[in-house]
Order: structure tokens, then C-alpha cells, then sequence
């Protein structure tokens, strides 16, 4: 079979998307470890109300949840653009096939066919 790879031309503004995409995620973490009530270490010296400390707990998890998925998110994005650098971008990592540019349009990040990405949902 044959390897298709994407050219450079085709490849830039993706590259330049997947770039973007990461810095915001990056700037967007910043933000999220700012909201985060228990940076701040003076409400442990607080007495404060169950339903505060309740409140503080939830916002807690809320920024941690945020955070475990934009570092994810940061993953996938940092592993498209190396599989750019490399020229394995559009190649499905389990079976070495094109994945369909439709699909990749979708999400960049991709890393499987849909005919894989079936088989591994039916397992």
C-alpha cells in the first residue's frame, strides 16, 4: 500500500490552528488555577460556614475537573502536531490507513479511522 502524505502547503494552516489551539489552552489553564478557591491558603486559618466550606470544595473540583481536561485536550493537540513534524499527520496509528479529511476537519486531533475507532468501541 502506498503512503499518502499530506504536503506541507495542506499541512501549515493546520499546524497553525493546532498552535493556536494550544496556547489557548495553556492561557485558558492559567485562568482556571486562578479561580481555584483553595490557592488561597488563608481560608484554612478561616472558620467559615459549612455551606462556604461546601462551596469552596465544589468550586475546588469544578477547577480540577477544567483542568484534567484541558490537559487532555493539550495531549492530543501536542501529539497532532508532532505526528505533523514527523509526517505521520492523517495516518491512522492502529492500522497505518489515511484517515478520512473529513473526519480530520472535524477534529484535528484525531488519531484513528473510523473502520478502528468501530473495532475498538466493539470491544
Amino acid at each position: 500500500m502506498a503512503k499518502i502524505i499530506f504536503p506541507f502547503s495542506v499541512l501549515k494552516p493546520v499546524q497553525k490552528h493546532l498552535e493556536d489551539k494550544e496556547k489557548k489552552l495553556k492561557k485558558r489553564k492559567k485562568t482556571l488555577s486562578k479561580e481555584d478557591p483553595f490557592i488561597d491558603t488563608d481560608r484554612l486559618n478561616d472558620n467559615a460556614a459549612l455551606d462556604t466550606e461546601a462551596a469552596e470544595e465544589e468550586g475546588h473540583e469544578r477547577v480540577s475537573v477544567l483542568k484534567r481536561e484541558i490537559d487532555k485536550t493539550l495531549i492530543r493537540v501536542r501529539k497532532a502536531l508532532t505526528r505533523i513534524k514527523v509526517g505521520k499527520y492523517g495516518v491512522c496509528e492502529s492500522c497505518g490507513k489515511m484517515i478520512d479529511t473529513d473526519r480530520l476537519a472535524i477534529d484535528p486531533t484525531v488519531e484513528l479511522c473510523m473502520v478502528c475507532v468501530n473495532k475498538k468501541t466493539k470491544k
